[in-house]
């Protein structure tokens, strides 16, 4: 089973992005998840742009989706919403067939963080996705600067993670995408 990490955030050091890379440390057996980099080459959505031959950048977020069977997002909340470079990857995937019916889940590195994670369920929702809100994962990381390592060796971190990978696994295995 192959799963496609988005980022929310372009930061090197970010805690959505070490959530994501401990989710590959940590999948269930026979898992494979791959962090998706190419979030911030994307131009700007355009319409226009959004041809049978749209630009490279957006051909190959189209198809990292489509060979995946489900994605992970994990983004910070700026400003009470989603980051400007997540909200337009998304927009490249409105209009794409590769993202209709993928099962989807949020992974949240802060608590508090409320407006971004209910912008995405509606986003999403909005864009056909099949959120599995019984995966949903919330990692209390504000403030503890763990790398993706950290994250895996701390028990009650890992134990979510984990876990949530685990179930979302089992939704995908128990209803696969209907493009396939």
């Amino acid at each position: 089973m192959r799963l496609l990490a988005l980022c929310g955030s372009l930061r090197a050091v970010s805690s959505n992005g070490a959530a994501l890379r401990a989710a590959a440390l940590l999948a269930p057996p026979g898992v494979e998840v791959t962090a998706y980099e190419g979030l911030g080459d994307l131009p700007h959505f355009n319409p226009d742009l959004d041809t049978e031959a749209p630009p490279a950048a957006v051909a190959a977020l189209r198809q990292a989706v489509g060979a995946s069977d489900g994605l992970l997002i994990s983004s910070p909340e700026y400003a009470h919403g989603v980051p400007g470079a997540l909200k337009n990857g998304l927009d490249w995937l409105v209009a794409s067939l590769e993202f209709h019916d993928t099962p989807t889940i949020l992974i949240s590195t802060s608590p508090g963080s409320v407006h971004a994670p209910a912008q995405l369920r509606e986003i999403l929702t909005t864009m056909s996705a099949r959120l599995v809100d019984d995966a949903f994962v919330v990692l209390p990381l504000r403030g503890r600067p763990l790398d993706a390592a950290g994250i895996a060796a701390d028990p009650e971190l890992s134990a979510a993670l984990g876990g949530g990978l685990a179930r979302f696994a089992a939704a995908i295995a128990a209803q696969p995408r209907a493009d396939r």
